[in-house]
């Protein structure tokens, strides 16, 4: 069969009609980098740290202390290991510690946990956040809550 060879009489008033002109690109705007892009020690002290008692006071939990300190790590056998940096956080007067350790400057590195009662030293360091490839605020709020919830601590299951 041979082709028709006539034109649609649709294309004929398309083609006389003007081309739609295309909207001039929008300057994307900005995106502030994220928290955890800024310096690790920044990052701890000017986010997690006032997040963390955010949680917490969401929590109801009001006396909560936290601090970020490089010191060694105060479990049996693990003396004589280098300084780390660690977050430091007690509550219930005291009576409730727990430790999140960061043995390298980065977030999305190894981490490890620790708590303890009544102001003895924690007995075993356990490794925290081990399944997550970019770690975030939340998250890494998220989890610590998680982990210290998993003793009930902060509520009853």
């Amino acid at each position: 069969m041979a082709e028709d060879n006539k034109p649609n009489p649709g294309t004929e008033e398309a083609a006389s009609e003007k081309p739609v002109a295309a909207k001039p690109a929008k300057a994307k705007k900005e995106k502030p980098p994220a928290p955890e892009d800024k310096p690790f020690t920044d990052f701890i002290q000017q986010d997690y740290l006032p997040a963390l008692k955010s949680a917490f006071a969401e929590q109801g939990i009001q006396d909560i202390e936290v601090s970020f300190v490089q010191e060694k790590i105060q479990i049996p056998g693990l003396s004589n290991s280098d300084r780390c940096w660690q977050v430091m956080g007690n509550f219930y007067n005291g009576q409730r510690q727990f430790n999140v350790y960061f043995p390298q400057d980065d977030i999305n590195k190894q981490k490890a946990f620790s708590y303890a009662t009544n102001g003895t030293k924690p007995s075993t360091l356990e490794s925290f956040m081990i399944d997550e490839r970019k770690v975030t605020l939340d998250l890494l709020v998220f989890y610590t809550l998680q982990r210290l919830n998993a003793q009930k601590w902060l509520a009853r299951n």
